[in-house]
């Protein structure tokens, strides 16, 4: 095909110089193109696989990750964890937390007392607008105190009502409207410690002090200031006949594991707080979790085919071994010998990467050790003392067992502290402490309730905590993926150079032979007029000599 041009070229430059004239656009762009042709063809060539391995890369990147986020989206719905069940939903309703390991829960409640939020109403006036009183009142909850400031700028009730908003002290205020006219309504939060008082500090009698309440000389036969409609209550129950006292209710440190809303008061009415684990959701989502990672790793073989763009990149084959190997990864680190891998519930990994799943052997698992499998699809933590609280959210820590000395509470005067896997830890706040940033254990955190010789603190995190180290471990900065990604794009760069080098050779080429055919053009244009002179002499002296 190169001689074909060449010839081509060759008897195109051939035809022109035994023109007249020379044509030398045609003649300069033959030429270019002649020279630069084999070049850009292999440019082109090397772009265009360049971009489909990029394409590739992205793809299979794309794929692990869209893998891991349909599980995490399946795991965090609940479907696959024991969820608490609760007697009578009118009465409190229950939902698990987080990492909760409830098989097993049994519980009974009887709520005496819901909690509730003090109330008070002012005497109503004409209108949002009407004028409140000019001076300062002070808003006491507990033991802190704010001035709330009334000047000729907000005295309004609206005014009033904003002005004790934005107090900061959790305290609420509206204005209500009915036929009487407009109200100012101010409430707390639940909870008895939330109770609150307001004292008129400056202004003149029968304005600001319309808004005041004081609950040492409250009388309600006689009220001066705001009507008391609610007291500020704590929420009263009986939990296996222990009485608690919360301030909300909604809580999660009762029951561990248990998210508890508190929804009617009915004394003496016993509510029973059981679980439910969903044993068919899991054997499905193990099903599941076997088709999809094989429709995952039927896209990666595409690309790492003999014909696939990726067949020899180091980063995918590195993703391909650690796929291949998650049938074995210790997705849990029971220590009573319970299954802990895929491999253990029937999960197999075929001679072609692909899984394959035992449903006999899955169906025995779930039989004697439905909590295990369970285990694998949800991560969690724990502690095996009750005086070692665990403080950090679920998936910030590697997954392993990490051992627990010496812990000491803190003191008024001393931070708590404590030995992680015979290393010191770090203080972290009053009661707590956390591995340092170069252990093993990095982003582990836990309170000290007490002294405590030795515990042990176990984190799991499941298959979805497996993919995503995968996947964490070969896109980190120093991972196989991202030297792949890092050198395409760094051959994609280079092509864009030798492009720009060869656009700039073409074009000081095409410049260098116009001007060596403009010259030759001029040469001929001289030749030419020189041979019509002679040519018109030799007529002129052939015509002389007829004659």
């Amino acid at each position: 095909m190169q001689f074909t041009m060449v010839t081509s070229v060759g008897s195109s430059i051939l035809t022109a110089l035994g023109a007249s004239s020379i044509d030398t656009s045609s003649l300069v762009d033959q030429l270019a193109t002649a020279s630069s042709a084999s070049k850009q063809k292999a440019l082109t060539t090397r772009e265009e696989s360049n971009t489909a391995k990029i394409s590739d890369l992205g793809k299979a990147v794309s794929s692990i990750t869209a893998f891991s986020s349909s599980l995490s989206s399946l795991i965090s719905g609940g479907s696959l964890y024991t969820q608490p069940t609760s007697s009578n939903s009118g009465i409190a309703n229950v939902s698990a937390l987080a990492g909760a390991r409830l098989n097993g829960l049994a519980a009974t409640i009887k709520v005496n007392k819901l909690a509730a939020a003090q109330t008070m109403t002012a005497a109503p006036l004409s209108g949002p607008a009407a004028a409140a009183g000019i001076g300062t009142l002070s808003l006491t909850v507990g033991s802190q105190s704010k001035t709330i400031t009334i000047t000729s700028a907000n005295n309004t009730l609206a005014g009033l009502a904003q002005a004790i908003k934005d107090s900061g002290l959790g305290v609420t205020a509206s204005i209500v409207t009915d036929s009487s006219g407009a109200r100012l309504v101010v409430k707390g939060a639940t909870g008895e410690a939330n109770a609150f008082s307001l004292a008129m500090t400056s202004g003149n009698p029968g304005e600001l002090d319309r808004f005041t309440y004081d609950p040492n000389s409250y009388d309600p036969q006689n009220v001066t200031g705001l009507t008391l409609q609610q007291e500020a209550e704590d929420a009263e129950l009986l939990v296996d006949g222990v009485t608690v006292k919360k301030a909300t209710n909604s809580f999660s440190d009762v029951i561990e594991g248990v998210k508890i809303d508190l929804v009617s008061a009915a004394p003496g009415t016993t509510v029973t707080i059981g679980s439910s684990q969903p044993v068919d959701a899991i054997k499905q989502a193990v099903s599941d979790f076997v088709a999809a990672f094989n429709e995952m790793k039927s896209t990666l073989t595409a690309m790492t085919g003999t014909t696939g763009s990726l067949r020899s990149d180091s980063g995918i084959r590195a993703l391909a071994q650690r796929l291949g190997a998650l049938t074995s990864t210790k997705l849990t680190f029971a220590a009573d010998g319970a299954p802990t891998t895929l491999a253990e519930i029937g999960v197999s990994t075929n001679r072609d990467g692909t899984l394959s799943l035992d449903s006999a052997r899955l169906s025995t698992v779930m039989a004697s050790n439905p909590n295990a499998v369970e285990a694998m699809f949800n991560p969690g933590q724990s502690s095996d003392n009750p005086l070692i609280k665990i403080t950090n959210a679920i998936g910030k820590v590697k997954g392993g067992t990490y051992t627990v000395t010496n812990a000491v509470p803190g003191t008024s005067g001393t931070a708590a502290s404590a030995q992680l896997d015979g290393a010191y830890t770090l203080p972290n706040g009053a009661t707590g402490v956390q591995a340092s940033f170069t252990s093993p254990a990095a982003g582990l955190s836990f309170d000290i309730l007490g002294p405590v010789a030795s515990a042990k603190i176990t984190i799991d995190l499941g298959l979805q905590g497996a993919l995503d180290a995968i996947k964490s471990e070969l896109t980190a900065s120093a991972g196989q993926l991202t030297a792949s990604q890092t050198r395409l794009d760094n051959e994609k760069k280079s092509i864009a150079d030798e492009k720009e080098k060869l656009n700039t050779r073409d074009t000081a080429y095409r410049a260098q032979l116009t001007a060596q055919f403009t010259r030759m053009q001029g040469a001929l244009a001289a030749y030419s007029s020189t041979q019509n002179y002679l040519s018109q002499q030799v007529k002129l002296w052939t015509n002389d000599s007829g004659n």
